[in-house]
């Protein structure tokens, strides 16, 4: 009890610091572009038009909102990061004791290490996605009170009022949208990113050398950036669907179609060339055959 209560509060505060980063982030991935493209030069030093990274974006909220603003929504994301960090745990600690209690647990024959990872993996997936499925309203919620910043809206003032509002416009399905994508990047990324670091330290790492635990770390942090990096356009499709056609103006055009399902904004979004809108907030060059259009805030 006392484990799961510390990582809850870690959790927390690593929320809490990561707020402006994700505010940020989200309302880059939607399209919205509040100031104009700036002459700069990229890692080559070539001059080229940049948009604006974190630290300008973030300034420009600031100077609209204050500081406070860079924390909108942060609410309702502390009550997924908490309520997911005890779902997750619970569900590991569920199959830990039911290890323990199968008749001669403690005579099993010891297995290979890919049968241990593909066990452990598999556990992996079952914990986070049932903690995924739990908090999934939360974090929808926490996206519109984000998206609200471009059309100035109070429609998702507070936590409680947002669950009123989304159940009473959209049903149960509403607390829902964009799950699927979301459930099978993380799926995805847990079985690239623990496969990866299999094969790296089984085959490309010789036993016997001196700095071999923490060379194995090391390349579980590394295949997790991976990862992480293939799997993105879901996360990206996922978080559109979170605020698509929901009333706000970050989820109607001139920012977004109307899509029909996560399949027709991924089809729309890879006809763009938009797959990895957002991610990354530093040298974001002016997308080439997109003209900015500075009335409407966005590229066309």
């Amino acid at each position: 009890m006392a484990d799961a209560a510390s990582q809850v509060l870690l959790g927390s505060g690593l929320t809490v610091l990561s707020q402006p980063l994700m505010y940020v982030k989200v309302l880059v991935q939607v399209g919205y572009e509040p100031l104009p493209p700036t002459l700069g030069r990229n890692v080559f030093g070539r001059q080229v038009y940049q948009l604006p990274g974190l630290f300008a974006y973030a300034k420009h909220i600031v100077k609209v909102d204050g500081r406070a603003g860079l924390f909108k929504g942060l609410a309702p994301r502390l009550c997924s990061s908490a309520i997911g960090t005890v779902v997750h745990s619970k569900v590991l600690q569920r199959y830990q004791e039911a290890e323990q209690a199968e008749p001669g647990a403690s005579k099993k024959e010891p297995v290979s290490s890919l049968e241990q990872v593909l066990k452990e993996t598999s556990r992996e997936m079952v914990a986070r996605s049932a903690a995924t499925l739990i908090t999934h309203p939360f974090h929808v919620i926490t996206l519109r009170c984000m998206v609200q910043f471009i059309g100035r809206e109070t429609k998702y003032s507070g936590t409680l009022s947002a669950f009123t509002t989304i159940y009473r416009e959209e049903g149960i399905l509403g607390f829902f949208a964009g799950l699927i994508p979301r459930l099978l990047g993380d799926i995805l990324s847990l079985w690239l990113c623990n496969m990866l670091a299999y094969l790296i330290n089984t085959y490309a790492l010789e036993n016997g050398v001196s700095t071999m635990a923490e060379m194995k770390s090391y390349s579980q942090a590394v295949t997790g950036f991976f990862a992480s990096m293939l799997t993105y356009p879901f996360v990206l499709v996922s978080n559109l669907m979170a605020v698509n056609n929901c009333g706000l103006a970050g989820g109607l055009l001139p920012y977004a179609p109307t899509y029909s399902s996560w399949l027709d904004c991924w089809s729309q979004l890879h006809r763009e060339g938009n797959m990895s809108r957002g991610n990354s907030l530093f040298f974001r060059k002016v997308p080439a055959g997109k003209r900015y259009v500075w009335e409407e805030r966005r590229f066309r």
